[in-house]
């Protein structure tokens, strides 16, 4: 074991690179014995020839392919960081989006499903094995939880350095297909007795495991909002109605997306019956259709009435995809836009009873209707359909547009402020004379000041003004000196005639500028009750001899981070939300972190992990804890520097927060996110999915 392990868990990675030495030349070692097993009793020249082949190839290549694979490992393990921990899942192989299909090639393609097949079968020789590991790891990383994405070690990391070794050797797909087919099941044993070493090591060293916890789901309710009683009788499950999808495989998916089923065959009117290659297509569009829906309807983020109706879609969307096999691949599609708007919609309702909730749902069913009796073909109705369900929000979103404008262009101006404060704040706290001052006056520079002149300086930009030296802003720059000269007792009490000449404009100037961008008056006579603190001292103080009075030593405190504040006409105009006042509300529960999952199989059909907590995308849909009541709104706008944000709830209030503010009410639980991504999208990446799932399995 290397010594410059100072903790358990470097002890750990430096132990696993140590083994790794071991097993991967091992593993390759059974690799080739069993490829000659499966030589010698081949049942046909061909499968001898393959076998053959694939052995003669690794025997020549096997010292370069150990050396690369332990490279990868260990690149792996040392670039694991805790930046990367965040990071880790980033892109696995759940991550596989429907977008990210179509742009793969059919080499990309393979690849991801050779990787997946390998990863199910090492997941089931290394389950209970790494269930055990991932526990004591995790608290040898302090974690009171088991977290699973931030093991390094975990099986699709060590399967990606595989699949990245293998990538650098000018081998041909057919042998190296056949090396995973193989040795996946090797690959897992030797995994298994990987991670029981280094459980045993943690053991050794007195690590206990971390606790696992049930985390409850996005698709899931309270128990009281669908009662058993309150489902429609004649609702039909969406399993029972959708049936078996194991004919959708990532290939087929992939060739469908591109065209590729399409170049021979007979008409494309002919109904599915020929067998032709599009008899292929409208079989496989129907397929992805019917597995999008399922995802959909099984949903539980939208309303149950909602996923009733569009449940109903589905005889429509089925005839569509026979005249039009990849409408829903494409964003511009009126029959996709349609879908997008009513799944889209329905996020901004969290209960049935919330305002415009009947409305929408009038809109829907109407659709439905006008689906189920459709006067003229679909290519040409769904236009109309969409147009029509479509306008009722356009003119909502038009009435409210000039109200979200002005809060857009105030919150703008708020996170320049906030900047071009910064910057004062810096240019005071660089003069030689500020770190003697008291921290009461140093918090007021760099504070509540810094807005004033960063306020100074904006007015002046706008007007088109240049920066004479009697500006505003200059003057209030001006006043620093015998502000931070008053301050300090020792010097005042050694000239009072200087401090009550300047005593009357310097606070005449501070009154001024704290007026100037309305700073709240309780805490303006604060500080001013303290600065008269300080002259009343320095005006009584008595001095003997030749002792001079001593300042008291300065606050140790740095100055607090500055902390955009909004003048009331701001605040009102953007609903803001005072950071201050965020962490004195109750949380809505007590939370654990999410583990986020690691396996393509950790995620069922129908369920939606909850989201970790980050950096927010425009157009995703939250609940927000606001005095008391749970509030469901959209993030509408963010600011260019990330540090304000616009929700806008669907009654069309608006409310912002600044960064700090949104990350607290994260960290509390008063703020949690809904969906990040259209549920369109997130079904349709959902079927990608099982289409990867599929191929793994044959």
């Amino acid at each position: 074991m290397s010594a410059r392990a100072d903790s358990p868990f470097d002890a750990c990675l430096d132990e696993a690179l140590v083994l790794a030495r071991g097993w991967v030349p091992r593993w390759l070692g059974k690799l080739l014995e069993t490829l000659h097993q499966r030589e010698t009793s081949a049942a046909s020249l061909n499968e001898k020839q393959a076998f053959s082949e694939a052995r003669t190839v690794l025997a020549s290549h096997r010292n370069l392919l150990a050396g690369r694979f332990i490279a990868e490992i260990s690149q792996v393990v040392q670039g694991f960081s805790a930046t990367q921990k965040k990071a880790a899942t980033a892109r696995s192989l759940k991550s596989l989006s429907f977008d990210d299909l179509e742009l793969m090639d059919h080499h990309q393609v393979q690849e991801t499903v050779e990787r997946a097949r390998v990863q199910q079968v090492v997941k089931m020789c290394t389950d209970e094995e790494l269930v055990t590991f991932n526990a004591r790891l995790s608290r040898a990383q302090g974690h009171e939880v088991v977290r699973n994405e931030t093991n390094p070690l975990r099986p699709d990391a060590v399967v990606g350095a595989l699949m990245k070794a293998l990538s650098g050797l000018r081998v041909d797909e057919a042998v190296r297909a056949l090396w995973l087919h193989v040795g996946a099941v090797s690959l897992g044993n030797e995994l298994q007795q990987f991670y029981r070493s280094l459980t045993m090591l943690l053991d050794g060293m007195g690590v206990q495991p971390a606790g696992y916890v049930v985390v409850q789901t996005a698709k899931a309710r309270p128990a009281a909002s669908v009662a058993p009683s309150a489902v429609r009788p004649d609702s039909v499950s969406a399993t029972a109605m959708l049936g078996n999808d194991a004919l959708l495989t990532l290939d087929h998916l992939h060739q469908l997306l591109v065209g590729n089923l399409e170049h021979s065959g007979g008409s494309a009117f002919d109904q599915g019956m020929s067998g032709s290659d599009n008899a292929m297509v409208r079989t496989l569009a129907a397929e992805v259709v019917t597995l999008m829906l399922r995802r959909i309807v099984e949903d539980q983020r939208l309303l149950q009435p909602v996923r009733d109706l569009v449940q109903r879609l589905k005889p429509a969307l089925l005839q569509l995809a026979r005249s039009d096999p990849r409408f829903f691949a494409d964003r511009h599609n009126p029959a996709r836009r349609l879908l997008d708007a009513i799944t889209t919609q329905s996020l901004a309702f969290a209960s049935e009873k919330d305002p415009g909730f009947a409305a929408y749902a009038q809109r829907v069913h109407e659709t439905v209707m006008a689906l189920q009796a459709p006067t003229q073909s679909l290519p040409e109705l769904m236009p109309v359909l969409l147009q029509r369900f479509t306008e009722a929000d356009a003119a909502i979103a038009s009435s409210q547009a000039p109200k979200r404008g002005l809060a857009m262009k105030t919150l703008l101006r708020v996170e320049q402020r906030r900047l071009l404060a910064e910057r004062v704040a810096t240019e005071v706290q660089a003069r030689n004379d500020f770190a003697r001052a008291p921290g009461s006056v140093r918090r007021f520079l760099t504070g509540p000041w810094a807005q004033v002149v960063a306020q100074a300086r904006l007015d002046t930009v706008e007007h088109g003004e240049a920066l004479p030296t009697d500006a505003t802003a200059h003057r209030y720059m001006s006043v620093l000196p015998d502000l931070l000269w008053s301050s300090q007792l020792a010097q005042t009490s050694l000239n009072r005639p200087r401090l009550m000449k300047i005593m009357p404009d310097l606070l005449r100037t501070l009154r001024e500028g704290l007026d100037a961008i309305d700073y709240p008056r309780p805490q303006a006579e604060s500080f001013f009750q303290t600065l008269m603190g300080l002259y009343e001292a320095a005006y009584k103080t008595e001095r003997s001899g030749s002792d001079s009075p001593r300042d008291n030593p300065p606050s140790r405190q740095d100055p607090d981070e500055y902390e955009p504040w909004m003048q009331p006409n701001e605040a009102r105009d953007t609903g803001f939300m005072e950071d201050l006042a965020i962490d004195t509300q109750p949380a809505f529960m007590d939370t654990q972190p999410v583990a986020l999952l690691d396996d393509l199989d950790d995620l069922d059909d129908g369920e939606t992990a909850d989201l970790p907590t980050g950096t927010l995308t425009v157009g995703c849909w939250v609940d927000l804890m606001q005095q008391d009541q749970s509030l469901r709104c959209q993030l509408s706008w963010a600011s260019p520097h990330g540090t304000m944000f616009l929700f806008t709830a669907a009654d069309g209030r608006s409310i912002s927060l600044t960064q700090h503010g949104l990350e607290r009410l994260q960290a509390l639980g008063r703020l949690r996110v809904v969906a990040d991504h259209g549920v369109v999208d997130e079904a349709l990446d959902a079927v990608a999915r099982q289409a990867l799932r599929n191929s793994g399995r044959g």
